[in-house]
Order: structure tokens, then C-alpha cells, then sequence
């Protein structure tokens, strides 16, 4: 009789070191050519996640900062020759100056690149002021992370009323329990901007708090884990705790990542796969738990994929939709609203409602009850 003997798997893990030079070399060598924006967008949040998560900061994680520095050269030389011609590239490619520009100040911050003596970011800061980049941009967003990038060298920018006018949207609660993801983000970053990522209290406002209380329930009841996580680094950053079952529900999602290598050939449809969500997500599991990165990250060009989606906003909202326009009294309309939903559909809605001690007033805003009047004329009154 034959006996099949297991042994137990003793290959080693690598380690976060490895996983973080995997990481950074896929971003730097694999996904994207340098020239592409994607290539900038990409490694400039990657960074922008390391740096400000202070977990990587040699000031106040050696371990962390030790795990960084022992990334493979291979990895981080096209980030150090990038840092070496940024001038040629600021230069060039000036539209996209703030990312240029948070790239080279943040492998400074970590100390990643040699300065030999000077400071390549300071002068790049000083060329965007000089060109008076920032007041080119439409939006205050991005004129507000353009005052951060000058600001972490020293440098204030003439930006009269910006952050009142960031405040007055911030305070809109209503439009933040309307599914529109363009709002979503800008109310996420308003909060890192003015917060600098968690460096000092953004002073919000009671309205803001409630709106960042309905962006993610909204984001809970679409289940989507990219907007999630953001609004919960936002609420940390304001000082409060988000909700028991987001947290819950986002941990379980993270570990449901799949990362696999990608052909060089698929690469310009990588810009389409879940990179930003497996980095906002790591980003909010080290913010919550203290460490991140350390799940198993294969070599080569990386492809993410994130675990199948649930989200429930688009039958609630024909649930809704359906009920009428007369009322939007969230318990009024409970019963025929859950009636139409699938079993699946109806549980999450209750951790939703559950999560939030203002679901009521999240709901009221949702239903958007009533209709558009006609506009009676002067002619017509006459």
C-alpha cells in the first residue's frame, strides 16, 4: 500500500523588500515607457503613498525606511535617472509639472536619490513659480496640490480665497449622496490637501464631516473599495474612526487581490486594470494597521486585478427610482425599497444602514424625491 508522505512547503517568502523592489521595478521598467503620462501618474502615486505614509520615513519608521533601501537598484535606477534629467523633463513635458515635480520631492523626502549637496526639487519648485504654473490650471484642486508640491520647499503661492471656495463645496453634503465620481475624489483630496496628508487637522466642518460620512456609504453600497478606502484615510485625517463594517469589508476585499504577470504586449491596457485600487488599498491597510506591502508581489509586469464586484447601487437606485417621487423618508419607503431587492442586495443594504447614525438623512438626499416644476412665465401669469 502506497503512503504519500507531505512536506511542509518551506520556500521562503519574500520579503517586503523584495515585494516593494517587484513593486517599484514593475512601475519603473514593465507597465508603461517613461514618456507616457501613465508612467508618470503611476509612479508619482506609488511614491506619493510611500513617502506620506510615514511608515517608509526614516524620521519615523526605521524599519520601514529600512525595507525601502534595501529595494533592488535595478528598480529604482529609472527613477534616479529620471530625478538626474528632471529639469529637461519639467521642461518638456511642463503640462504635467505636478507630477514631475511630487516625483522628485518625494525620492528626495525618502532619501532615495543621492542630491550630491544640493536640492534638484527646490529648483524645479522655484521654475514652476517662476512660470506661474499653477495659475494656469481651471481647477482649485489641482491648484491646491500645486500650493502643497511649492509649499514642501519653502515656496507660498498667490492663491486668494482658495481655501474657502474648497470648503464651501466640501460643505455641499447633499451632492455627496449622489453617485458622481468626479465630486467623490475632488472631496477626498480637498481633505488631503488641507490636511497634508495627515500632518496637521484640516479643521472641517461639521457639513463636511456628514459629507464625507454619505461619500462612503455610498462607496459601501457600490461596494467599491477604491473610493472606500480614500474616503477612510480622509476620515483618519480628520480624527475619526470610520465605520466598523467599512473597515471590515475593505480587509477582506484587499486580501481578495489577485497579482499576476503581464506580457510587455498587453501593457497599454494595463492603465485599465486595478493598480489604483490595490494602491489605495494598501495605503489604508498600513494607515489602519501599521504596515503594508506585504503580501506576496510577483516579478515583471504586474497586472492587478481586484476581487469581483457586489455593489448594490445600481438596484437600489431602480429601487428607488421606481417607488415614486412623493416621498423620501428613508422609513416610510424601507419596506417597498427592500422588497425589490435580491437577498445579496438587501444585506449589505442593512450593513449600510447599520454603519451610519445619519443613513436617514444619506437616504433623503439619494431619493432625490419630487420632480422639476415647469417655470411659469411673466407672459404667462399675464
Amino acid at each position: 500500500m502506497a503512503v504519500v508522505l507531505r512536506f511542509p512547503d518551506r520556500r521562503a517568502h519574500p520579503s517586503r523588500a523584495e515585494n516593494l523592489s517587484h513593486l517599484i521595478q514593475a512601475l519603473t521598467c514593465h507597465r508603461h515607457p517613461q514618456e507616457d503620462v501613465y508612467w508618470l501618474k503611476e509612479n508619482a502615486e506609488l511614491l506619493s503613498v510611500l513617502e506620506c505614509s510615514g511608515e517608509f520615513s526614516a524620521e519615523k519608521s526605521q524599519v520601514g525606511a529600512h525595507d525601502l533601501a534595501k529595494a533592488c537598484p535595478t528598480a529604482l535606477s529609472p527613477l534616479r535617472r529620471f530625478y538626474k534629467d528632471a529639469d529637461r523633463h519639467l521642461c518638456f513635458f511642463r503640462q504635467y509639472y505636478r507630477f514631475i515635480l511630487s516625483i522628485c520631492l518625494d525620492l528626495e523626502d525618502l532619501g532615495l536619490v543621492d542630491t550630491g549637496g544640493g536640492d534638484r526639487a527646490e529648483a524645479l519648485a522655484h521654475w514652476v513659480r517662476q512660470q506661474d504654473l499653477p495659475q494656469h490650471e481651471l481647477s482649485d484642486l489641482q491648484r491646491a496640490e500645486a500650493r502643497r508640491l511649492l509649499a514642501r520647499r519653502g515656496l507660498e503661492g498667490d492663491f486668494p480665497g482658495l481655501d474657502g471656495r474648497l470648503r464651501l463645496f466640501a460643505d455641499n453634503t447633499t451632492q455627496f449622496a449622489v453617485p458622481n465620481r468626479k465630486a467623490a475624489y475632488e472631496l477626498t483630496h480637498i481633505v488631503f490637501y488641507l490636511s497634508d496628508y495627515g500632518r496637521r487637522d484640516p479643521d472641517l466642518s461639521a457639513q463636511a464631516r456628514l459629507s464625507l460620512d454619505h461619500l462612503g456609504v455610498l462607496a459601501f453600497l457600490d461596494q467599491d473599495a477604491d473610493l472606500l478606502s480614500e474616503v477612510c484615510i480622509a476620515l483618519r485625517y480628520c480624527g475619526e474612526t470610520p465605520a466598523a463594517a467599512w473597515e471590515a469589508w475593505l480587509r477582506h476585499h484587499h486580501q481578495g487581490f489577485a497579482l499576476s504577470s503581464a506580457e510587455r504586449a498587453t501593457a497599454p491596457s494595463l492603465h485599465c486594470d486595478d493598480y489604483h485600487m490595490f494602491l489605495v488599498s494598501s495605503w489604508y491597510q498600513g494607515l489602519s494597521t501599521g504596515s503594508c506591502f506585504n503580501q506576496e508581489i510577483p516579478p515583471g509586469a504586474l497586472r492587478f486585478q481586484r476581487p469581483e464586484r457586489t455593489g448594490i447601487l445600481h438596484q437600489l437606485s431602480h429601487a428607488v427610482f421606481h417607488a415614486g417621487g412623493q416621498v423620501g423618508d428613508w422609513h416610510r419607503l424601507r419596506s417597498q425599497v427592500c422588497a425589490e431587492l435580491s437577498e445579496p442586495a438587501y444585506q449589505i443594504l442593512c450593513q449600510a444602514e447599520q454603519s451610519s447614525a445619519d443613513f436617514g438623512v444619506f437616504f433623503e438626499a439619494f431619493a432625490r424625491r419630487g420632480t422639476i416644476q415647469p417655470t411659469v412665465t411673466q407672459a404667462e401669469v399675464g
